[in-house]
């Protein structure tokens, strides 16, 4: 049983099933656009950027417990996959999939640590305190600066709306009112006026 196996086995058995975070794909793109980027990627992605922008946060936060959560916050997609932004089918089962993956995954962990990851993944999901609503600013303007710098393709192939991304981000503010305010007017208004997001206002 689980239980009975030694603390440092526990942990390294996580670290080893972390690792199949790497093979789950998302749908937007690396900035060279020659392929899409994993989650691993954009975890680690978004926490560097938390580390280079907290400054910018609407209230002070703990980086290294917003960073520890953006490292985590997908991890569950090991068993539920990745759920595209703007697919409201999917979006429909994400919530009991993850918290099914959840389950699994974090409580393969030694007790302590699988109730300090699963409460910093919870809190993620709730978006209620200024880590988390950082982490979800970083999480929602990571991809719209990759999409920006790929010129809205995946946007375009998808024939997303400005209203889903609005719908999408209406959180971002909530984690750093500046960031939004910079990925609006340099990431998403452009691919607006190049056709490449619907402009459905």
């Amino acid at each position: 049983m689980s239980m009975d196996k030694p603390r440092l086995q526990k942990q390294f058995e996580f670290c080893l099933e972390a690792d199949k975070e790497k093979r789950i794909m998302r749908r937007t793109l690396l900035s060279d656009g020659r392929e899409c980027e994993n989650d691993a990627e954009h975890a680690w992605h978004a926490a560097l950027m938390c580390v280079l922008l907290s400054e910018y946060s609407n209230e002070p936060i703990d980086v290294l417990r917003t960073v520890t959560m953006l490292l985590i916050h997908d991890i569950v997609e090991i068993d539920a996959g990745d759920t595209y932004a703007y697919d409201e089918s999917a979006k429909l089962s994400q919530n009991d999939r993850e918290l099914k993956a959840a389950e699994r995954i974090f409580g393969i962990l030694p007790e302590d640590q699988a109730k300090k990851l699963r409460a910093l993944w919870d809190e993620f999901e709730a978006c209620e305190t200024p880590e988390s609503k950082f982490a979800h600013a970083m999480d929602n303007i990571q991809p719209a600066m990759l999409n920006n710098s790929t010129n809205g393709r995946v946007w375009e192939e998808n024939k997303i709306k400005l209203s889903q991304i609005l719908e999408r981000n209406k959180i971002t503010p909530e984690g750093s009112k500046k960031l939004w305010d910079y990925s609006m007017n340099n990431f998403i208004t452009p691919s607006v006026k190049n056709k490449k997001i619907i402009d459905d206002r």
